[in-house]
């Protein structure tokens, strides 16, 4: 993979018409279960605002669309295969996006972006919803400008999303964190636990340590289940987690709800044995390089695939959707789904450099073969 992706402030029109996901359909939804971008590829993608796109498939011609994503690590390579989401779908429609927000996941900063794309007459809007109070009033703002607005990521509760959103492009969050901590419970049942967290509050991951954390409760066991914070910074998160391991030994268990997290659960594992010193489980979220290498070694049990593309694709599609049919296509509510990549399925992620994953440029078919796993 190539340097980490600094598209902010960039739109991305005319990349190569892409293939398919190599997922099969998400039960229930009917939509494909669905790193780093290099800046000089979509640098070369700058919309032409002054034609119109052309008509496609059986589309009608259109005004020139421009779609703004708001995204709270605009930098992170997680979000590489959402860039190509969205790019790979802006392509197909003949539309374009602009990537904008926070590096470090200032709310603020996100705010300020979203007014402006307002202000500038964004055609849609996606935002990942890390504070669902700081963005009822921006979302609002946007809808009475007679602005479409999806959440992609991040959003609020289920029965509470916090904001007048059409709709939420993304995991089931609290549901992934139970789900993360029920796998650990067939692996451990009794000591101390312990779950990484970059940033506590914000509702990307806030509600998977809250998920994990009931999981536990709800086992009744013998397991003490604590959660820490680290950091949104991959380095300094690291730190944290380095000095915790040093700090409590005897750990029965290291989890993440974060890449990052993840990442560093896996070196630290790594770096002081902890296998052998009695570490029962360990495991996280996201597909990034060395996540998996910690898979293949052993040092991670597995990881959650959340198909970051899909929150970058299906954004533009039901942005796009709305407005070629004058609102009557409302964006659906969409699960990405929650998929357990373990040391027997890492190599496929490995082995198929893709831009499905975030792992590769080129657009290709990943071509397989034989029967498809039950999840």
């Amino acid at each position: 993979m190539a340097g980490t992706p600094r598209v902010v402030e960039q739109a991305a029109d005319r990349l190569d018409p892409r293939g398919t996901t190599r997922r099969r359909l998400l039960a229930g939804t009917g939509l494909a279960s669905a790193s780093l971008a290099a800046t000089g590829l979509l640098a070369a993608c700058a919309k032409d605002t002054k034609t119109a796109a052309d008509a496609i498939g059986n589309f009608p011609k259109t005004p020139a669309w421009k779609f703004v994503f708001v995204n709270h690590v605009t930098t992170n390579p997680f979000f590489t295969a959402t860039q190509y989401g969205a790019a790979d779908a802006c392509k197909l429609l003949g539309c374009s996006y602009q990537w904008t927000g926070s590096q470090n996941s200032v709310v603020a900063e996100m705010v300020n972006a979203t007014n402006t794309a307002i202000s500038g007459k964004a055609d849609g809007l996606a935002i990942a919803v890390v504070d669902k109070a700081a963005f009822k009033a921006p979302v609002d703002q946007a809808l009475d400008a007679g602005i479409p607005v999806v959440s992609y990521n991040a959003d609020g509760a289920r029965d509470d999303p916090g904001t007048n959103r059409l709709a939420y492009v993304g995991q089931g969050l609290y549901e992934s964190g139970y789900t993360l901590g029920q796998r650990a419970l067939t692996q451990v049942q009794s000591g101390e636990v312990v779950g990484f967290i970059a940033t506590p509050g914000q509702l990307n991951i806030q509600p998977r340590i809250d998920g994990a954390q009931q999981a536990f409760a709800d086992a009744g066991g013998a397991v003490r289940f604590t959660a820490v914070a680290t950091n949104a910074d991959v380095t300094k998160g690291l730190s944290i987690v380095d000095a915790y391991a040093q700090g409590h030994a005897g750990l029965a268990g290291m989890l993440a709800v974060d890449a990052g997290s993840t990442q560093a659960v896996g070196q630290t594992v790594k770096k002081y044995g902890l296998r052998a010193k009695g570490l029962k489980v360990a495991g996280g979220f996201d597909l990034i390089p060395e996540t998996l290498a910690s898979i293949k070694s052993g040092d991670l049990d597995y990881t959650i695939d959340q198909q970051p593309y899909l929150q970058g694709f299906l954004p533009v599609l039901y942005l796009y959707l709305y407005k070629i049919s004058g609102g009557l296509l409302s964006p659906a509510q969409t699960n990405t789904g929650l998929l357990f990549v373990t040391k027997d399925k890492v190599g496929t992620y490995q082995d198929n450099q893709t831009r499905y994953e975030g792992s590769s440029t080129d657009a290709k078919l990943v071509d397989r073969s034989g029967a498809i796993a039950h999840q």
